[in-house]
C-alpha cells in the first residue's frame, strides 16, 4: 500500500530533479500540463524516486546500475533519471520498438537491449538481468516508490490551485492513478480506452486479469494487466472507472491542439476525452482537474 506520507517523502526526494509542471484553466476545467515534464511524461517522477529511495535505504549504491523494460515513456524516464544521477542504465525493449525511441534511449546514455516481440519478453529478460547482476530494477508502474513518485503530481496540483473535487487521469498499468489516489482526498476518475480496459475489467472480475489491448493509445496505455498496487488503490480509494472510444480520444487530442496548441499523446488525451465526450459529467459546481500526462507523439496528424 502507498500512502500520502509516502508521496510526501517522494516529493522531498524529487524536488529539484523532476520539473514542477504548470497548470492552466480551460473551458473544461483545470489542466495539469504534465506533458511538459522531463522526457515528456510523468514517468520521470517515479523513476527518480525509485532510484533515490534505493540510495537512501542502502538497497543500491549505484555501482551495479539500473535496469528497466520499456520502449516508451517509462524507459525514457529511467534512462534520464539514471543519467542525471550518474548511474548506468540498461533498458530492454521489444525488437519492434520504434527506431526513434531506441535512438532517444541511446542519446540519454542507456544501453539498449532488444528482446522478443512483446513487452512481456523484454520484461522477463530485464528482470533476469537485474537478478543476475544485482542491478536495481525500475518498474514501469508497479513498485511502491514508482507509484509514490507519480503521486507527487497531485501534491503539486494541490499546492498550485488548492483543493479540487475530482482529478481525471488516464490509466494503463495504473501507477499514476494509484499515486494520485494515495495522495489526495479528491475523487479520482480513471479513464481508459475501450480497447485497453485493464482496470475496468479487473474491477469487474475482483482481481487483476489479462486483457487484449489495441487502439490509438495502446503505445502508452496498453498494459495487458493492471498493476497489483494500482488495483488495490482503486478498490481502497473507490476510484471511478470510465471507458472512452478511440474516436473520443482522437477528438480530445485535436481539441487541445485547436484550442491551446498543446501537442499531447493519445494516452494523455484519453483523460480529457472523458469530459469532452460526456463519459464523465461533472456536477454544476464540481471543481475538476485533468492530468495531461504525456507528449511523446507524432504531431503530423493534427493538421
Amino acid at each position: 500500500m502507498v500512502t500520502r506520507s509516502d508521496v510526501e517523502a517522494a516529493q522531498e526526494r524529487v524536488l529539484g530533479r523532476a520539473r514542477r509542471t504548470p497548470v492552466m484553466r480551460s473551458d473544461i476545467g483545470w489542466l495539469k500540463l504534465e506533458f511538459t515534464q522531463h522526457t515528456g511524461s510523468f514517468k520521470t517522477r517515479g523513476a527518480f524516486n525509485r532510484i533515490l529511495a534505493a540510495f537512501e535505504s542502502g538497497e543500491f549504491d549505484g555501482g551495479t546500475g539500473i535496469v528497466a523494460a520499456s520502449g516508451g515513456n517509462a524507459g525514457l524516464a529511467a534512462a534520464y533519471a539514471a543519467r542525471e544521477l550518474e548511474v548506468a542504465a540498461t533498458v530492454y525493449v521489444p525488437e519492434n520498438a520504434p527506431a526513434v525511441k531506441v535512438e532517444k534511449l541511446r542519446e540519454l546514455g542507456a544501453e539498449v537491449m532488444l528482446r522478443g516481440r512483446e513487452y512481456a519478453e523484454a520484461y522477463e529478460a530485464a528482470t533476469k538481468r537485474a537478478a543476475d547482476t544485482g542491478a536495481l530494477y525500475v518498474h514501469a508502474f508497479d513498485q511502491p516508490d514508482v507509484v509514490a513518485g507519480a503521486g507527487t503530481v497531485a501534491l503539486e496540483l494541490e499546492d498550485q490551485i488548492g483543493e479540487v473535487d475530482t482529478i481525471v487521469v488516464a490509466t494503463g498499468g495504473g501507477g499514476l492513478m494509484a499515486g494520485i489516489a494515495a495522495a489526495t482526498d479528491a475523487r479520482v476518475v480513471a479513464v481508459e480506452p475501450m480497447d485497453c480496459p485493464t482496470l475496468n475489467r479487473a474491477l469487474a472480475a475482483g482481481a487483476p486479469v489479462d486483457v487484449h489491448v489495441s487502439g490509438v493509445a495502446v503505445d502508452s496505455l496498453g498494459a495487458r494487466r493492471v498493476g497489483g498496487i494500482a488495483f488495490d488503490a482503486a478498490v481502497r480509494h473507490d476510484v471511478h472507472s470510465v471507458l472512452v472510444p478511440d474516436s473520443a480520444i482522437v477528438d480530445a487530442r485535436r481539441w487541445l491542439w485547436k484550442q491551446h496548441r498543446f501537442v499531447v499523446e493519445h494516452g494523455a488525451a484519453c483523460a480529457l476525452a472523458a469530459l469532452t465526450s460526456g463519459a464523465y459529467l461533472p456536477g454544476e459546481d464540481e471543481r475538476v482537474a485533468v492530468v495531461l500526462c504525456g507528449a511523446n507523439t507524432d504531431p503530423s496528424d493534427l493538421g
